[in-house]
């Protein structure tokens, strides 16, 4: 069964405010949430896809430095 988080729980996991979740929500950035009544939660699948994305771009911006 997939689990879904709240922003407080993605904030938490990302180490920033609940506000910058909700920030990154409006420009289209980070993990997407899907809306469920008032609230919006995110699967763990896509915070592991968004997590992937990260790594492969800091991996790389890391290939451009060493270059």
């Amino acid at each position: 069964m997939t689990r879904y988080y709240t922003t407080a729980e993605v904030a938490e996991r990302y180490r920033t405010a609940p506000s910058t979740v909700r920030y990154w929500r409006h420009i289209g950035y980070g993990p997407k949430g899907v809306k469920v009544g008032r609230r919006v939660l995110y699967a763990e699948a896509e915070l592991d896809r968004f997590d992937a994305e990260m790594a492969r771009q800091q991996a790389e911006q890391g290939m451009r430095w060493a270059a």
